[in-house]
């Protein structure tokens, strides 16, 4: 049985709270996680509830969803927006606002399963896992690669290549809260495709091949092309905007649930908007 459910995403901690808490159903009779199983028998497994977190603060702000349904939320984060609770912030994070929007529908699962994390001054498609199966198959997904993520950063000076990828292992600065490029690091991959030059910046297209603290900041300093407006990386500031000029534009995935194909982009925000315009218009 564990071989089995394994092998359609239970992970093991989700197996352990199955065992302890849940229900399975063999062929529609409830059986012991221990029987043994045919082919062609039917599994049903049932999940309790997932209350949520008293400790965690409840916040009234609305947030901006894209999508959701019994699995996944995906939420279109503001810049300046905390994802998780912390020292700084522990009542109106991105966390907060979805335990306040879950508690104001009533819904089963109040524990938000956060998948894909960005920075504070990063904005764009957040996903989200409203249960732990959820959770379980997708880290498997983006474990196996079969998740589609593009960002998209403006960059300053003039990227000379169309195409290109930055391999460089980058390792925490053991001086600050940056990241670097260090042979003591972790693999990192980033691919990016010019979308525009202008006279001071670059409009690139980022996916990420690998997923490092700061990948996107860090790879393009460490060529000489640090992003607009990022102040940790040495980036040139900009009137337009007033933090790095990255966004996390596009999600894609296949839905282990459904088999449907999933597509989910965030809009650009109205201060990158701001710094494009503003780009175009001194390169004229």
């Amino acid at each position: 049985m564990k071989k089995f459910l394994n092998q359609q995403g239970v992970s093991h901690r989700v197996y352990s709270d199955l065992k302890a808490q849940g229900i399975i159903r063999i062929n529609g009779k409830q059986a012991s996680p221990a029987a043994d199983l045919l082919v062609g028998d039917t599994v049903q497994v049932d999940l309790p509830p997932e209350a949520a977190d008293d400790s965690v603060a409840i916040s009234d702000v609305p947030i901006d969803v894209l999508f959701e349904n019994r699995d996944w939320l995906l939420v279109d984060k503001p810049a300046g927006l905390n994802v998780v609770p912390g020292p700084a912030n522990r009542t109106d994070t991105l966390v907060n606002r979805i335990k306040g929007h879950w508690q104001a529908t009533d819904a089963e699962n109040q524990v938000p399963h956060i998948l894909t994390r960005l920075d504070r001054f990063t904005s764009g498609v957040v996903w989200v896992a409203r249960h732990r199966l959820a959770n379980s198959l997708a880290s498997q997904m983006q474990a196996d690669k079969r998740l589609q993520k593009r960002y998209f950063a403006i960059v300053s000076g003039q990227v000379k290549d169309d195409h290109g990828t930055i391999d460089a292992p980058l390792a925490s600065d053991p001086g600050g809260f940056n990241q670097m490029v260090s042979p003591e690091g972790k693999p990192a991959l980033t691919e990016y495709w010019v979308r525009e030059r202008f006279a001071t910046a670059t409009l690139v297209e980022v996916q990420l091949h690998t997923g490092r603290t700061h990948q996107i900041r860090a790879h393009f300093a460490s060529i000489g092309h640090p992003l607009i407006g990022d102040d940790l990386y040495a980036g040139p500031a900009n009137s337009a905007i007033d933090r790095q000029a990255l966004h996390a534009r596009l999600l894609a995935f296949n839905d282990p649930f459904s088999g449907e194909p999933r597509k989910f982009i965030s809009p650009f925000p109205a201060d990158w908007e701001a710094l494009v315009t503003a780009l175009r218009s001194e390169s004229k």
